[in-house]
């Protein structure tokens, strides 16, 4: 799978993907990631991809006509196995359920805005997508657009050396948080790993996982549940 960034910021990711998972992933081939500087498809000499929003306010606006020529310079055809997401503050909330529709796809475009936001005929005409990764708000797109391309990586086959762990984890087939987790030492400052963990039979602990996971997923996440 291929992923696309653009950005005014292309040497922010030198650090998020040369470690772990997703250079193990680009390293063998499974996936690739493409940073692209948004500053390539401007006109004047000063390389200008802002402006000041129309009505006045505060603060400045990515145009729209940078980042239509980066998109349709990436991609002269658009096509079903290609998704254009903008990210931002304002968009719909990014979830597990989005990162498995997404992982399904050839290519995925990602657009980091920046300033006060991003021209609306960006959303409006050119993103399939407007997603936020949480009721917060970012300096700019680019720690989201990490985040995005981390958990979609993790979905693709042969990124991760345990493909069952994409199912036995916090959102994963059924829905819940993940079950709680110990290791040694059985017991730590008087506080002590549950018995049934340590007893060996797989059914009871099997049993003891989905019951503990429910009840973590009632107490820190009810709304995972349903009705």
């Amino acid at each position: 799978m291929k992923f696309h960034i653009v950005t005014i910021f292309p040497e922010f990711f030198r650090g998020p993907f040369e470690h772990g998972v997703i250079q193990r992933a680009c390293e063998a081939g499974r996936i690739e990631i493409h940073v692209h500087d948004l500053r390539t498809w401007t006109q004047d000499r000063h390389r200008t991809v802002d402006d000041r929003p129309f009505g006045g306010g505060e603060g400045m606006l990515l145009k729209a006509g940078p980042i239509f020529e980066a998109v349709e310079a990436i991609w002269p055809d658009r096509n079903p196995g290609r998704r254009v997401v903008l990210l931002s503050a304002q968009g719909r909330q990014y979830d597990q359920r989005l990162a498995r529709e997404y992982s399904g796809l050839d290519e995925l475009l990602l657009i980091c805005g920046r300033y006060e936001g991003v021209d609306e005929r960006v959303a409006e005409h050119l993103a399939d997508d407007e997603i936020s990764i949480g009721d917060y708000v970012l300096s700019g797109g680019e720690l989201a657009a990490a985040v995005v391309v981390d958990s979609v990586a993790r979905l693709i086959d042969g990124v991760l050396g345990n493909q069952t762990s994409v199912v036995d984890e916090s959102f994963g087939e059924l829905g819940l948080l993940d079950w709680p987790q110990y290791t040694r030492p059985a017991e730590f400052r008087g506080w002590k790993a549950p018995d049934v963990l340590l007893g060996g039979n797989h059914e009871e602990i099997l049993k003891w996982r989905r019951n503990a996971a429910r009840e973590k997923t009632a107490r820190l996440r009810p709304d995972l549940l349903s009705d």
